[in-house]
């Protein structure tokens, strides 16, 4: 006790200061911070604020979680929604799709999404339900692949709508040519999770079957298209509509691709319409429900599964309960975890369900069946591409499947290379529309975040060609200098500064945002392809006129968040993507080497042809022979050391005579001669010629 008073009578005043003004800062801040002592609070106050918060008023509050967290991404994101939902219908019910998009101004921000389809309708007493309460639907509790997964797209798309407009989800739903269609107004009641039907007292309003939809709907502002059957969705909500990257017009652009049995209908803003027929006439193969794998199960899940079946025995429930569960595997299965195949499944306890657990997990099983999987197939990647965008050399695979946590998952990939993106073909007028819109500060900028495909390099290279200055600001450029930049934009040849465009889908779905925390994205960038003929610095994505499409095709899609824009990373989903870039890489390699061949034997017999009179008529004089004699004998020797300058491909990379070379392409590939007339493939080209038979 002396010691420590000693010490203290040592300290200076200024240390003494500085602790009494630290105890009090101290004693403030229990207080509550601002000096006044806290008042107590019972337990039974606490629990008297307590209540419950439905999922409609969390993501109300939490919005930007399903991709509404500024106006232009929630334009796109509603359009997706609604389109995504359309397809799915059509093709459950077996309907060749054909979809209508219209986006129609009303107001400052704020826009009109209108989307129909001709699928099978909705039955009336279902509409309120999805379109005005979240988390409800047929495809969350089924393994089988689908577009949507959690029932929140398209009611969370319209409780986006009446948060920022106030106005209501406007749908018309017809089931047949011979029955009434359906007109509901519904807003979502957010703190119960429950719709609200505006329209028909509360119950919607039934337009006759021998009445004319169309005049019914026009005092509501909502065109019709006449079709048998289909749904008719409209959101009015704040946006903000802009071309270029991340927008509706790249989405629809990039889902006609995945999708070349769908056609599509594209009203823009501004009135501008665009179509996107179909270039294949067959619904994809329709994928089967599967029961969960034993493999993905987890404990958890385990002991619900056991309370909650009707099964009477272990073994009945093992069998029909999972896949690839046969009676002898269940015995396997229950003799590893030492339990009886009689005994009630619902009388489990903790510890038996555990080791049943692990004995799942350490019995060999086979992987579930892949008929479940609807890829999009070799063929149709390579048609979408070919029709859509421009190349010389397109190829595809597609990987047999596999298994991550017990969900089978496919994965397929389709490279075009050769030619500039379309986006660079611009005209002046959608250029200076795209100038006027940009949001860009300075022109650099403004050619990296508008257009795919154009790196820092690019840019530069098109504004050296323009004579523009990088710093320069978008919204100033004099009709001088859009001109320039147009012209640049069409003749500048970006094949060492383009860097490769990455169309990235999830059950034919385009993935738009959040590249950098794709697991596609990363094993893109850790693939080496500097092999395959194409520049790459360390980690980043390769150089060069290239356009990748990588589909993931799974009955469930591991997102990384709830706007399901980044696929996970599992291992064995990299280790598929992984094979299948190497798989298209290799073909690409092949291809430019060949074409690297001909051009430098081009190059050497060009060189001979050159001296070869000159080498004639000396030999002429030295040896007293005919000169025209020894010229026609050197043209020969120079043909037959050059001879590959001569091969010509097919379209599927095969030699049109014998190649002295024995490598062969060993897969989907389809190779266009630029040179010849109607052969390069550009997005508005619509009737382009599609090759119908693969190898």
């Amino acid at each position: 006790m002396g010691v420590s008073t000693a010490k203290q009578d040592q300290q200076s005043p200024q240390t003494i200061e500085k602790s009494r003004q630290a105890g009090q800062s101290e004693a403030s801040s229990a207080a509550g911070g601002n000096g006044q002592p806290r008042r107590r609070v019972s337990a039974e106050s606490l629990a008297a604020k307590q209540r419950e918060i439905s999922v409609s008023e969390f993501f109300a509050k939490n919005r930007h979680l399903l991709g509404f967290d500024n106006p232009r991404k929630a334009l796109l994101t509603a359009v997706k929604e609604a389109v995504d939902n359309a397809l799915d219908a059509c093709e459950e019910a077996g309907v060749l799709p054909e979809v209508w998009v219209r986006i129609d101004p009303t107001g400052e921000s704020r826009y009109r999404v209108i989307v129909q389809d001709n699928g099978p309708g909705i039955v009336k007493k279902q509409i309120p339900l999805i379109f005005g309460k979240l988390l409800y639907g047929s495809k969350f509790h089924r393994l089988r692949q689908s577009r949507g997964q959690q029932g929140i797209g398209i009611s969370a798309a319209g409780m986006y709508g009446l948060l920022t407009t106030g106005k209501p989800v406007s749908i018309v739903s017809k089931t047949g040519p011979r029955k009434p269609a359906h007109f509901y107004q519904i807003q979502i009641d957010t703190k119960n999770n429950r719709p609200e039907i505006v329209n028909g007292k509360g119950d919607g309003v039934d337009i006759p079957a021998n009445e004319n939809i169309g005049e019914f709907l026009q005092p509501f502002g909502l065109p019709w298209n006449d079709v048998e059957h289909g749904t008719l969705v409209a959101i009015e909500l704040e946006a903000k509509y802009q071309r270029g990257r991340g927008s509706v017009d790249e989405y629809l652009f990039q889902t006609a691709i995945a999708n070349p049995h769908v056609t599509l209908h594209y009203q823009d803003p501004e009135g501008k319409t665009r179509d996107f027929p179909r270039v294949a006439e067959q619904l994809p193969p329709e994928p089967k429900e599967i029961k969960p794998h034993p493999y993905g199960v987890e404990l958890g899940w385990l002991v619900t599964m056991l309370k909650d079946t009707k099964a009477n025995t272990l073994s009945g429930f093992l069998t029909e309960s999972f896949s690839r569960v046969s009676p002898a595997v269940a015995q396997k299965i229950l003799e590893t975890a030492g339990l009886s195949s009689r005994a009630n499944p619902r009388r489990v306890g903790r510890h038996e369900a555990e080791a049943l657990f692990q004995a799942l997990q350490t019995t060999k099983i086979q992987s579930p069946a892949t008929d479940c999987l609807s890829p999009i197939g070799e063929e149709l990647i390579l048609r979408g591409l070919r029709q859509l965008v421009p190349g010389e050399f397109y190829t595809a695979v597609t990987r047999p499947p596999a298994v991550y946590r017990g969900n089978p998952f496919q994965v397929e990939v389709g490279l075009a290379y050769g030619g500039a993106p379309a986006t660079y073909r611009v005209s002046l007028e959608t250029l200076e529309e795209l100038l006027a819109e940009t949001d860009a500060r300075t022109l650099r900028q403004f050619l990296t975040t508008t257009f795919d495909g154009i790196g820092p390099e690019g840019a530069d290279k098109i504004l050296q060609q323009a004579r523009l200055k990088a710093r320069m600001s978008p919204a100033k450029l004099k009709a001088r200098e859009r001109q320039q930049l147009c012209e640049a934009l069409q003749s500048v040849n970006l094949t060492e500064g383009q860097t490769m465009t990455v169309l990235r889908y999830a059950n034919r779905v385009p993935l738009l945002f959040q590249a950098g925390a794709c697991a596609i994205t990363q094993t893109v960038m850790s693939t080496n392809w500097r092999p395959y003929g194409l520049s790459q610095s360390r980690n980043s994505l390769p150089s060069g006129p290239v356009t990748l499409l990588v589909h993931f095709a799974s009955v469930w899609v591991p997102f990384t968040s709830e706007s399901k824009e980044a696929i996970a990373a599992y291992p064995e989903i990299q280790k598929e993507l992984r094979l299948a870039f190497q798989a298209v890489g290799r073909r690409l390699g092949m291809y430019l080497r060949r074409r690297l061949r001909v051009r430098q034997q081009g190059e050497r017999r060009n060189i001979f042809l050159r001296y070869l009179k000159e080498v004639a008529s000396a030999v002429s004089i030295m040896r007293g022979v005919d000169r025209d004699e020894v010229y026609r004998d050197l043209m020969e020797v120079a043909k037959r050391v050059t001879a590959e300058a001569d091969i010509k491909l097919d379209e599927h990379g095969r030699p049109l005579r014998d190649d002295p070379t024995p490598e062969e392409f060993d897969g989907a590939v389809i190779i266009v001669n630029p040179e010849s007339e109607g052969q390069v493939a550009t997005a508005a080209k619509k009737d382009f010629p599609v090759q119908l038979k693969m190898f």
